[in-house]
């Protein structure tokens, strides 16, 4: 099956259940802590950076920083605010660095199952695409580099939006551009912003608690569902029925938040 890249191009049918029953068409992935095990060299980067900085950064100060987009999380680790000098100094070097500290780890920092979720996924019938706080050249180059880009659609990154996270702007561009309506969408995460912001967008709320979120703060977001392992999610989005599109605000659901796997990760 083709990914759609554009608005306009005619998206797929739903894929059907075993049931026969329609199911989501649509998955928007975050990126960091989602698909790509970045956090611990990432959290090492942002330490190091800030400490060109003058400033001392623990590597749990830094690991809070991370989803954020680099303004907000170099604000909050330097002390300063975003459009300070330093925090866009920071940035500058942050970016500098990246290819070196991180890109160079290829493949490796695939989280297990991604690959052929992803494949599994695409078979099934459901359009993908990324949304994530990160630059969408930095995205770009992240995906290629772990040998997946050519299994997602359109990429969003922050500088595509106005509103970063947990606003839903960049998930709706994402939905936009596979031609699919939110309500028929998952997005899938790791914090809670992530899972807020589905949220809001109408998106089926899908956590991974492999990442840098913990499995009590995503579960408290109602709704959500929670995945232990890439191969849950996979589990979870095939078989997901869209959502009743309605108008008016948008409000949680009530519903507790639906645990996925014999083993969920508590921290």
């Amino acid at each position: 099956m083709r990914v759609s890249m554009e608005v306009g191009e005619r998206p797929v049918r739903g894929a059907r259940s075993a049931s026969g029953g329609e199911t989501l068409r649509a998955a928007v992935f975050d990126l960091d802590g989602t698909l790509a095990n970045t956090l611990p060299a990432i959290s090492k980067l942002l330490v190091k950076v800030a400490a060109e900085q003058g400033c001392s950064v623990t590597a749990r100060q830094a690991a809070a920083a991370i989803g954020k987009p680099p303004a907000a999380a170099f604000g909050r680790l330097l002390g300063r605010p975003e459009d300070d000098g330093r925090v866009q100094a920071a940035i500058s070097r942050y970016r500098e660095l990246f290819s070196y500290e991180v890109l160079c780890q290829g493949p490796q920092l695939l989280y297990p199952g991604v690959t052929a979720g992803l494949s599994a996924l695409r078979a099934h019938g459901v359009e993908l695409a990324v949304a994530t706080s990160k630059t969408t050249r930095s995205a770009e180059a992240l995906l290629d580099v772990m040998g997946i880009r050519d299994l997602v659609g359109p990429v969003i990154g922050q500088d595509m939006v106005r509103r970063g996270k947990p606003h839903p702007e960049m998930v709706l561009r994402a939905a936009g551009r596979l031609g699919v309506p939110a309500w028929q969408s998952a997005y899938v995460g790791d914090t809670v912003g992530d899972m807020r912001m589905a949220v809001t967008a109408r998106m089926e709320p899908v956590a991974v608690t492999y990442g840098s979120g913990t499995f009590g703060e995503l579960a408290a977001v109602a709704g959500t569902r929670m995945c232990s392992s890439f191969k849950d999610v996979v589990s979870v989005i095939a078989a997901a029925r869209p959502r009743p599109s309605t108008a008016g605000p948008v409000r949680q659901r009530p519903a507790a938040a639906v645990p996925v796997g014999a083993h969920q990760r508590r921290r």
